[in-house]
């Protein structure tokens, strides 16, 4: 069965599988007193994209934002681990998974994840 790719993360089912893109918004790291999970928000927009990086269309552009905040994010949590190396804002990513609603938010377990890299754009003196 192929695998449909979503077009913005406000067409993610309430649940089940997905398969989806788009930036990290947000990064949290708990407490060391408690049991390790690292957690990041994903949004469609590319809030960190410079002058020289062209942004990813928002959701709110097309009108889907405005039926809910919450349908254009989507939480990814990684249970047992502290970090995640090359998750940090502003991070492109490709995600699959379960969705779950958790505290109200679209929610993915343990996602497989692949970074998407874009080309560094660095001025050079004359």
């Amino acid at each position: 069965m192929a695998k449909t790719e979503l077009k913005t993360i406000s067409q993610l089912p309430e649940r089940g599988r997905a398969l989806g893109r788009g930036y990290i918004e947000s990064i949290t790291i708990l407490p060391v007193n408690q049991a390790p999970e690292f957690a990041a928000i994903i949004t469609d927009a590319d809030k960190y994209a410079g002058r020289n990086r062209r942004a990813k269309p928002a959701a709110a552009e097309s009108g889907a934002e405005a039926a809910g905040e919450g349908k254009s994010r989507l939480r990814l949590i990684w249970l047992g681990r502290r970090q995640v190396p090359g998750i940090e804002a502003g991070t492109e990513l490709r995600f699959e998974g379960m969705v779950a609603q958790r505290d109200g938010l679209p929610t993915i377990f343990n996602p497989r994840y692949e970074i998407i890299g874009k080309p560094e754009f660095q001025e050079y003196s004359s």
